[in-house]
């Protein structure tokens, strides 16, 4: 299992990192605003988390909700049925696979674990998806569809079928996070942190328990709409007041921006 870890983590550096760096080189020259390679403050990183800690509850919600709605097309419906039991095969091989990376019995593997699940791919997949690709489409398009396609590209490389609107929405809020920073050390931090949450709740309820995101009656499912709508609406209020303020947490003049 560690020799496995290691081939994740070599593969990501060599199909992600490698291929972002070499293609930033070849196409643009200058890879330093590509990438943007640049050192925030702490108030940016400080500011980002804080989003973090009302998106992870929101994106929580959103799968319950989303899974309930499934089981009950799949119940009234053969075709979506099906589809619901191809779904839970592909989410049953992603969920013993990580089950199995997560799976610590030393600090030494514990520390493999972060290493592997938390810093390469915080590091490898921000720097192909939030520089190369989104500035990429930025530089032709408006940013927020630079910030969709690639957050939608994300979203698929990742292939979880029960996940994908949660990361797609994820990967936006870091594709947020990097056009308005312009450092792409804010969302590496946060999808690092993100990351490690994941494996510490692992570590502390297993593999049955954080797999288990069915809501069984429509008690649960109705408060579970309503703690939906409540965060998505603390969320963009969230994302209002940080762009239309952001020259408060940077250096950058409010005229910038």
């Amino acid at each position: 299992m560690n020799a496995f870890r290691l081939f994740t983590a070599a593969g990501q550096i060599l199909l992600i990192l490698a291929p972002a760096l070499i293609l930033t080189k070849l196409v643009y020259i200058d890879v330093t605003p590509i990438l943007r390679v640049k050192t925030p403050n702490w108030k940016e990183l400080a500011v980002f988390v804080l989003g973090l800690v009302i998106i992870i509850p929101l994106l929580q919600n959103l799968i319950y909700v989303q899974n309930f709605l499934i089981q009950q097309l799949a119940i009234k419906s053969t075709v979506f049925e099906s589809i619901k039991l191809f779904f839970d095969e592909m989410d049953k091989m992603l969920t013993d696979t990580y089950g199995d990376i997560l799976s610590a019995s030393s600090i030494f593997e514990m520390i493999l674990v972060l290493l592997v699940v938390a810093v390469v791919p915080g590091v490898c997949e921000e720097v192909f998806f939030r520089g190369f690709v989104q500035k990429s489409f930025e530089l032709s398009i408006k940013p927020f569809w630079a910030i969709f396609i690639s957050s939608l590209a994300f979203s698929l490389y990742h292939f979880n079928p029960y996940g994908f609107f949660a990361l797609l929405i994820l990967a936006m809020y870091f594709g947020f996070s990097v056009y308005l920073s312009n450092s792409i050390l804010v969302p590496i931090t946060l999808h690092f942190l993100h990351n490690s949450i994941s494996i510490i709740a692992f570590f502390i309820w297993g593999k049955e328990e954080l797999a288990n995101s069915a809501i069984i009656t429509l008690e649960e499912f109705e408060i579970n709409i309503l703690s939906l709508i409540f965060l998505t609406i603390i969320l963009f209020l969230f994302l209002f007041y940080v762009k239309k303020y952001y020259y408060k947490f940077s250096n950058i003049n409010k005229e910038a921006i």
